[in-house]
């Protein structure tokens, strides 16, 4: 569960400059690919009105989440531009997929607002870090990435046991046993990024002082 975060002179000018090397790599490809089926997804599940298929779209874009990570070391194209992409791309696919279903009426509001609350504060809270008080990148932790995996199959799980289909109800059910630890291990994992926000500004902060005295 997206990851998101003027070339100037000195050291943040090889920052931003290594950031778009290696932008055309297959795994970073395959994110833009991912990207690229969220407007299909949304047509599936208001234009075709099909719960169904959308929720099974939406259950293999989270369980192929994990392999633009595996292409990027295994073809040793990891890039710094991959690092923010990916994360980012699941982050949105994450919101836009839960607001969808708050719509369609297939998932607990209570539940969907925890979610989106804790996604838009914790993504706030990076992006202001890392734009205004240029904190260094901060990687997502394998309990986050455990957490939006866990949600990202509790989220179709509402859509399936929503449908016509049958054993809609085993769905329902899987998909709160699913929910409820994501949903946990979310916000704890949100909590715990804030003594690293605070670290990550603290060097962003002595950065900046050590080029202003280069400079000055």
């Amino acid at each position: 569960m997206t990851k998101s975060e003027a070339a100037t002179s000195g050291p943040e000018s090889g920052q931003s400059e290594s950031m778009f090397n290696n932008i055309w790599t297959i795994p970073n490809a395959f994110t833009l690919a991912r990207l690229l089926c969220l407007p299909v997804f949304l047509w599936v599940l208001f234009g075709l009105e099909n719960r169904v298929a959308a929720a099974w779209m939406l259950g293999a874009l989270g369980a192929t989440d994990w392999i633009d990570g595996y292409l990027a070391r295994r073809l040793n194209q990891v890039s710094e531009f991959g690092k923010v992409f990916d994360p980012t791309v699941d982050r949105l696919l994450f919101i836009v997929a839960i607001t969808a279903i708050i719509i369609d009426g297939s998932i607990p509001v209570w539940f969907a607002i925890a979610v989106l609350a804790r996604e838009l504060l914790v993504g706030a809270m990076m992006a202001i870090a890392t734009v205004v008080y240029k904190m260094p990148r901060l990687d997502v932790t394998y309990w986050g990435k455990l957490a939006t995996f866990l949600l990202m199959f509790a989220v179709p799980g509402f859509l399936l046991g929503n449908s016509d289909m049958p054993g809609a109800d085993g769905f329902q059910v899987v998909a709160w046993i699913l929910g409820l630890p994501g949903l946990a291990l979310s916000i704890w994992t949100g909590i715990a990024y804030i003594p690293q926000v605070r670290r990550g500004v603290a060097e962003g902060r002595a950065l900046r002082s050590a080029q202003v005295t280069r400079t000055g």
